[in-house]
């Protein structure tokens, strides 16, 4: 069997040496970037371009609290680690490709006892050794391997993806709650100076200076204030919840103390347009799709080809175990099998067809992917840059607000003004802080968002070779 097992291993040398691989080499789809983009102008990012490499990006931000959340995604975010398990099963799919280039061997071993035409009964024993393998000479095996290498690698880039959209996701929520904690304590403040002001209506009223219309209207303006000041516990429960889900917990199980605001907000530049094509996950995703759909061209035009399998067994069969291994009874058998398939109603044409098609699909795919990636980042960019503006004018427009209410209030204590001056100055102050602080807020989500839209540090050589 030896001798036949060499035999075996010397024509499949021989076949691998002459063999090819039939379909068409992978090049990447071209894609024609603008040198810039168009939305960042003469606006300055806030951090230098080394930004990613001083660790995680969300410790751009600083936030001791946001840090120890982010990482608990790897850890315990559902959503990644289904992510995690189906590049494991991707991985476990290039072994199993992988595993084509090698002969299978089998063994076997038998005891029967039986008679013929109502004859002695016989016992007879058997064992045996055989061996098949089907020759890549078409490159079959190789292009199914490629192609598996690929879709497992473009789950790597899946798995980043996921990573990465919950972590922003996270950062997100994160900053909204920190935004209504400041609200909570706006109105907490504002709702201390109303009921202030109710005090000095009462007091005029007393004295036969105000009329009692102004005391109403003051209790009526805080009762309002005080309302708002319970309703915004909901949205900051709500983003709590979201919170605890995103770091694989039970909203009961979670709880997060208001903390103060952060007032800057720090953002990071998004380069050069040809660069987001390494550096954002989905856009590798979608180019692995393609280098696989590429390979299956090739895997069904090797189905025109003829197969070649060496296939060798040794048998023995005798009475009895002791004597089962001598020559007399052995068998044995080596040698080649050629198939091709002569007609098939023109099932392999469909099936190269079919695979194009594909092949095209994923391309269309991959160019859609890294346009919509373009339009993340010039609309992160403008949103930022907008803001920015308009955070300056929300400051003087506070500043402004609060120095009328400070004038208005004084005015009607010296009876120069009505109590619904008072209402007007309170009102467009607390509207005007309102504003400023979703401003703020808007601004620090869109900071989050132009890190995931540029891949937050991510590269695609981090991409592993399964």
């Amino acid at each position: 069997m030896m001798q036949s097992l060499r035999c075996l291993g010397a024509a499949a040398v021989l076949t691998v040496v002459v063999s090819c691989a039939v379909g068409p080499d992978y090049h990447r789809p071209k894609f024609d970037t603008s040198p810039n983009f168009k939305e960042a102008g003469d606006w300055k990012p806030s951090e230098p371009n080394d930004v990613f490499n001083r660790g995680p990006w969300w410790e751009t931000f600083k936030d001791d609290a946001l840090s120890q959340l982010e990482v608990r995604i790897d850890i315990s975010n559902e959503n990644v680690k289904a992510a995690a398990a189906a590049y494991d099963q991707a991985r476990a799919l290039v072994a199993q490709a992988r595993a084509g280039f090698w002969p299978s061997v089998g063994v076997s071993a038998a005891k029967q006892r039986g008679s013929t035409n109502g004859g002695r009964t016989l016992t007879t024993d058997s064992a045996g050794i055989s061996a098949n393998w089907d020759l890549d000479i078409w490159g079959q095996i190789r292009r199914s391997t490629e192609s598996s290498r690929a879709s497992a690698q473009a789950s790597a880039a899946a798995l980043a993806a996921a990573r990465l959209s919950a972590q922003s996701a996270l950062a997100t929520d994160y900053f909204e709650l920190r935004a209504q904690d400041q609200l909570q304590r706006l109105l907490d403040d504002t709702v201390v100076a109303e009921e202030l002001s109710l005090k000095i209506a009462e007091s005029r009223y007393k004295f036969g200076v105000a009329a009692r219309a102004d005391v109403v209207s003051a209790q009526a303006q805080l009762l309002s204030s005080q309302a708002q000041q319970v309703n915004a516990k909901i949205q900051r429960g709500i983003l709590e919840h979201a919170i605890a889900v995103l770091i694989g917990q039970q909203p009961a199980a979670f709880s997060l103390s208001p903390s103060s605001m952060r007032t800057d907000v720090p953002t990071v530049p998004a380069g050069i347009p040809s660069t987001l094509l390494e550096r954002r996950p989905d856009v590798a995703q979608s180019e692995r799709t393609v280098a696989a759909a590429n390979a299956q061209i090739g895997v069904a035009k090797s189905a025109f080809f003829p197969s070649l399998t060496l296939s060798g067994s040794e048998d023995y069969t005798g009475p009895n175990w002791s004597h089962l291994f001598l020559v007399p009874n052995r068998i044995w058998s080596v040698g080649p099998q050629l198939a091709e398939t002569l007609f098939d109603g023109g099932l392999r044409r469909a099936q190269v067809a079919q695979a194009r098609a594909a092949y095209d699909l994923s391309v269309d795919n991959y160019r859609q992917t890294v346009l919509a990636g373009f339009q993340q980042v010039e609309d992160d960019i403008v949103t930022l840059r907008v803001l920015e503006q308009q955070a300056v004018i929300e400051e003087a427009a506070v500043a402004a607000a609060r120095e009328a209410e400070k004038l208005t209030l004084n005015q009607y204590k010296a009876g120069t003004v009505p109590y619904s001056s008072v209402i007007t100055a309170q009102t467009t102050r607390l509207s005007a802080e309102e504003t400023a602080l979703s401003v703020l807020s808007s601004r620090l989500q869109a900071s989050v968002a132009l890190i995931e839209a540029v891949g937050g540090g991510w590269d695609a050589a981090q991409l592993p070779l399964p």
